[in-house]
């Protein structure tokens, strides 16, 4: 090893500390704490001397006069970056996300479930988007008649969604007719991703006996209107009261978190643009100017490679990340098993 290789690794020991120390008491870092808090292996002169390194670098800063140093939003992007290792959950918390997700009868309630337990088990503000329908394929197509000229249409897709729409025949159908267009309708969109159900049905109404054309084609205009123009992206939120316990990390008031966390366009954004794996973003590497001084720890989820959404966590820059990392890849993991398994 280079000196100079030894000398980075010095310094990313130095920084590693002052973030650790950090988070865990929010007062910031002198080189004294290090010294017995740490065993960096170099005298007290040595990490005074890569302490003022690392803030002329811009990853740590002085933020008053004879006060120790604090991590900037570049100090925690190179700890993140670096970090060996996420922090396992617990055997408790393990247990937890395997007794409370367990328990979820569909869809509604495995989203209702998952925020809420994320937002229990980090104390932050957890955030779980609906599966997208354009990432979604057919499971079943149901037709359920109602009368005889009104049938409930009944849209199952492969990540749970499930989209109901009644359609008005004009005239009396027999149920073996109905039959008949449901087993056809399954047979050529089944297990089809949805952007692709309108050019497989373009032609289904005319391909359909004469006398039923009309009803088939008021049929296929209502599928299609499921699949294609009801693409709303959704999510839901828990844990915001948790800000309240971090409101001295902000640097006036919490008050420009609240208000962009009330824009759900603003975290569809912020959530759907999020790789398929695990991203963090720290600070001003969220564009909305009022979750500048927030991180995000979000992750893909969904069955194996195939991620249909995202769910994760947002709070102050001065969070855990190893164990916020290791919370959000196994709730996200574990939420893609029920998604498979259903």
């Amino acid at each position: 090893m280079t000196t100079e290789n030894r000398l980075d690794e010095r310094k990313l020991d130095v920084l590693r500390a002052i973030v650790q120390d950090y988070v865990a008491t929010r007062e910031p870092v002198g080189s004294k704490a290090l010294v017995e808090r740490h065993n960096i292996g170099v005298s007290p002169a040595t990490i005074r001397n890569e302490m003022a390194a690392l803030e002329d670098e811009g990853y740590i800063h002085q933020p008053h006069t004879s006060a120790g140093r604090v991590p900037t939003d570049k100090g925690y992007r190179l700890f993140v970056d670096r970090l060996s290792q996420v922090k396992p959950l617990s055997v408790a918390e393990r247990r937890a996300i395997h007794s409370f997700l367990d328990g979820a009868v569909d869809l509604d309630d495995v989203v209702a479930r998952t925020v809420r337990l994320l937002a229990q088990i980090t104390q932050q503000v957890a955030v779980v988007q609906y599966p997208s329908l354009t990432r979604s394929a057919v499971r079943h197509v149901e037709l359920v008649p109602m009368t005889p000229s009104r049938i409930m249409l009944v849209l199952i897709t492969d990540t749970g969604r499930v989209e109901q729409r009644i359609v008005d025949t004009g005239a009396p159908v027999s149920e073996s007719s109905v039959a008949d267009v449901r087993a056809r309708l399954n047979t050529e969109v089944g297990a089809q991703h949805l952007s692709d159900v309108p050019t497989l049905l373009a032609d289904f109404a005319e391909r359909s006996p004469a006398q039923d054309r009309s009803w088939v084609a008021a049929l296929v205009a209502t599928l299609l209107d499921a699949v294609v123009e009801q693409r709303e992206e959704r999510i839901v939120m828990a844990g915001t009261a948790n800000l309240a316990r971090f409101r001295h990390d902000f640097p006036d008031t919490v008050y420009p978190v609240l208000e962009a966390l009330e824009e759900q366009v603003v975290l569809l954004r912020l959530f759907g643009e999020a790789q398929s794996g695990l991203t963090v973003r720290i600070g001003h590497e969220n564009a909305h100017e009022g979750l500048i001084s927030t991180s995000v720890v979000a992750s893909g989820y969904g069955r194996g490679e195939d991620v249909v959404a995202h769910l994760g966590v947002l709070g102050p820059t001065r969070m855990d990340y190893p164990g916020m990392m290791g919370a959000v890849t196994a709730v996200a993991a574990y939420v893609g098993r029920i998604l498979a398994e259903t």
